[in-house]
This record gives C-alpha cells, sequence and structure tokens, in this order.
C-alpha cells in the first residue's frame, strides 16, 4: 500500500483521485509510524518551500523521511515535493532540505542565456526529453506534462531523468536509487502523468515481492 503524506501543504486531494483511478490502494496519513508501514511513499507539495520544511520538522517527518530513504522503499516527491529532496532552496531565504539528492533549488531567472525573457512562474504543458533511463519512464512516449513553478534543481546530470526547456533545462524526472522526484503534476498530466504513476506503483510491488 502507498502512503501519501499529509504535512498541510499537499495537492492530496488530486494525488488521491489519481491513484483511485488507477485502483491502487493508498492511505494519507501525517504519522511517521503510520508511514513507516508503506510500501512506497509519495510527498506532495504546493507552496513555499521554507513553510513546508516547517511543517515537516514540526510533525517530526524530516528524520522520517530519512530513515525511510535507507530502508530502501521508493520514495517519491511530486512538485514542490519533489524539491524538498534536494539540499537548499533560496526560496524566501536559503532554507535547507531533506539532502535525500543533490543539489539545490534554485528561482528561474526569467533570462535565457541569449538575454531572452521568459514568463516566471512556469506554468502549463511542455514537453518531457528523456536523459537517463529510468522504471518510471518505462514504456512511454515522450510526451507532455503540466507543471506549475517558480524555482527549479539544479542537479548533476546523472540524475535527471527526464528534461523540459523553458529558459534553462528544467530537470523533470529525477532519481537516485529508490529517491524520485517529478517537477510536474503528474495527476494534472492526463494519460502520460497516470502511466508515469502506474509506473511508480509498479516499482513498489517489485519491492516488495523481492
Amino acid at each position: 500500500m502507498i502512503g501519501i503524506v499529509d504535512y498541510g501543504m499537499g495537492n492530496l486531494f488530486s494525488v488521491s483521485k489519481a491513484f483511485e483511478r488507477l485502483g491502487a490502494e493508498y492511505f494519507i496519513s501525517s504519522d511517521p509510524k503510520r508511514l513507516g508501514e508503506a510500501a512506497g511513499i509519495i510527498l506532495p507539495g504546493v507552496g513555499a518551500f521554507k513553510d513546508a520544511m516547517a511543517q515537516l520538522n514540526e510533525l517530526e517527518l524530516t528524520d522520517f523521511l530519512s530513515a525511510y530513504a535507507v530502508s530502501g522503499k521508493p520514495l517519491l516527491g511530486i512538485c514542490l515535493g519533489m524539491q524538498l529532496l534536494f539540499e537548499d532552496s533560496e526560496e524566501f531565504g536559503l532554507t535547507e532540505g531533506l539532502s535525500l539528492l543533490p543539489g539545490c533549488i534554485r528561482r528561474f531567472p526569467g533570462t535565457d542565456s541569449e538575454g531572452v525573457s521568459y514568463k516566471v512562474p512556469h506554468m502549463g504543458w511542455n514537453k518531457l526529453n528523456y536523459n537517463v533511463p529510468s522504471p518510471l519512464l518505462e514504456g512511454i512516449e515522450e510526451s507532455y506534462v503540466y507543471f506549475v513553478h517558480s524555482f527549479y534543481a539544479k542537479t548533476p546530470v546523472e540524475v535527471v531523468n527526464a528534461s523540459a526547456s523553458y529558459g534553462e533545462e528544467v530537470p523533470a524526472v529525477v532519481s537516485r536509487n529508490n529517491i524520485m522526484g517529478m517537477q510536474f503534476h503528474p495527476e494534472k498530466s492526463g494519460e502520460t502523468g497516470m502511466a508515469l504513476l502506474q509506473n511508480f506503483i509498479k516499482i513498489t510491488e517489485s519491492r516488495v515481492s523481492v
């Protein structure tokens, strides 16, 4: 069963409805003991990085997520949840993250390398460009997914499974071993998003059966 972390800043309704449509068993909880029983964890998120980390710390979920990552069970961060997996963010002042993936979260500069301005936040549909293979992408063609964010991850290329072009090369799907993230909203990204979540379910099921 998949546990969805409730820390007061997640898009719980849309994420849970996506799992219902996929026929997957899930539960929503803020209790580390209960979440520890999950075969896989979803860390959703909307809002500001600093506020999110404060909530995780207050609910004693920061240490739990670090321990869960070490357990080898699959952990997937979505949107802000993905950003929290990194070392720090400059949003509203430098804030330490979960440090489960290497790299930092920085604001879109709003001007590309050629001096051309672009709109911030990055909002709308952009195509995924595949880089490093991942089980999350297995059987799914490069397609469009839905983004809403003003900050993006600066991380080593070996962590980036898929990117999207928006002024910068934006890490869109990232992973290292059992730690995974999607900068976009898979639950709002049509058939492609549902297929990505289905692959996460398969990854979780394969770990359970080992």
